[in-house]
């Protein structure tokens, strides 16, 4: 049953009472385990926009730590993927991407800064709509895909529905279990439970999660995205630990199964395979890079371009960018607010790190809501 539900009633998922009845059944949990810090992670940027937008963590006992891992795709672009990106632009070709993407810093420049340059650079709202662009023109057209998943499913079906012959992809699409993976190996990040995101479990499935929490010990719960989801979510973890169960539990059953969309993960896997590759700030993860398969060389930017990224390398890294936290935050290990950056020289308009570009990243969801809001004092 959903988190908002009883017996016969409409679904309520923003009910103050309810909400009220899970913090303080987290707090009984937390209290059970006897011990301090317990710490839970979510791999997920929209569901650190609930928590923070919410303010959720005002309401959790201070013993529970709620943090997010690398659940940004923007954040996790590497630097080499942007300068591809930005390398194509500047050698004269169409760049379609999500809006997210153009301020992201490569080695030394960001597609905004190509842009100011002359290139072209189209923001895109999906897929879809970079198709539509390539097709309103014979020149041609890079759509430079990033997201997890979710968003590899929708750039594969474009593929698969025969593009024109003037659209090719480069693939920034990142797969999040193997990153979870390397989180549950860091022994500093100490996490007790995993939120996984109802939207990427919707694809896959929530018993892709099955092995992955036998084999670390480590429970995980699906979750949704509306505020007594996540609260409803988890208390079940925080069960799930005290009981000493290692195993998957969904909380989002209205649009989660065990087997997940079928039909998508074919798409999904016809097109792209699992390969290592970079993730900003964390480093080169096993299978977590969403590669085209060879049958789509012919749409793969990388083998249709001859990409010179050389002169974009920067020799030595700016003061700022060897103080930014960013990689670091991306794996729990730190909070925004412990970077010296934070809301003074790393702003949403002047970014230095990557967590502060996208609308999914923490620090930029810090700066716009407050990660640990004190609500004593409203009413």
């Amino acid at each position: 049953m959903s988190a908002g539900a009883s017996d016969g009633a409409e679904l309520k998922f923003r009910d103050p009472g309810r909400a009220h009845e899970l913090t303080t059944a987290l707090a009984r949990l937390v209290q059970s385990l006897g011990r301090a810090p317990v710490t839970l992670m979510h791999v997920c940027g929209t569901h650190e926009q609930a928590i923070a937008r919410f303010g959720l963590r005002a309401g959790l006992p201070p013993a529970l730590h709620v943090i997010m891992g690398p659940g940004c795709p923007v954040c996790v672009t590497d630097l080499c993927e942007v300068d591809e990106g930005v390398a194509l632009a500047l050698q004269g070709v169409r760049i379609a991407t999500y809006g997210d993407m153009v301020k992201l810093p490569g080695s030394s420049k960001s597609l905004a800064d190509a842009q100011a340059e002359g290139a072209q650079i189209e923001v895109v709202y999906s897929a879809t709509q970079a198709v539509e662009l390539a097709r309103a023109s014979d020149r041609p057209l890079v759509f430079f895909a990033s997201g997890f998943e979710t968003t590899a499913v929708a750039t594969a079906a474009i593929l698969l529905a025969q593009p024109p012959a003037n659209f090719s992809v480069l693939s920034a699409h990142k797969y999040v279990p193997p990153a979870m993976e390397a989180v549950a190996r860091l022994p500093e990040a100490r996490v007790e439970g995993f939120l996984a995101a109802g939207h990427a479990a919707v694809i896959t499935g929530y018993g892709l999660f099955e092995d992955f929490a036998r084999r670390h010990r480590t429970p995980v719960v699906v979750a949704g995205f509306e505020p007594l989801d996540i609260l409803a979510a988890l208390v079940k973890l925080l069960e799930m630990i005290r009981d000493g169960e290692h195993s998957v539990a969904n909380a989002y059953p209205r649009c989660v199964t065990r087997e997940g969309n079928r039909r998508a993960q074919e798409s999904l896997w016809r097109v792209f395979q699992a390969v290592a590759g970079p993730w900003r700030g964390i480093g080169v993860i096993p299978d977590g890079n969403l590669q085209l398969r060879e049958e789509w060389a012919a749409l793969d930017a990388r083998r249709r371009f001859r990409i010179d990224v050389s002169g974009l390398k920067q020799a030595t890294q700016s003061e700022l960018s060897r103080r930014c936290l960013c990689g670091k935050i991306m794996v729990g290990l730190v909070e925004p607010t412990d970077c010296p950056l934070f809301g003074r020289e790393c702003l949403p308009d002047s970014p230095v790190g990557a967590c502060m570009v996208s609308s999914e990243g923490t620090c930029k969801i810090w700066h716009q809501y407050g990660g640990r809001p004190d609500l004593g004092g409203t009413s």
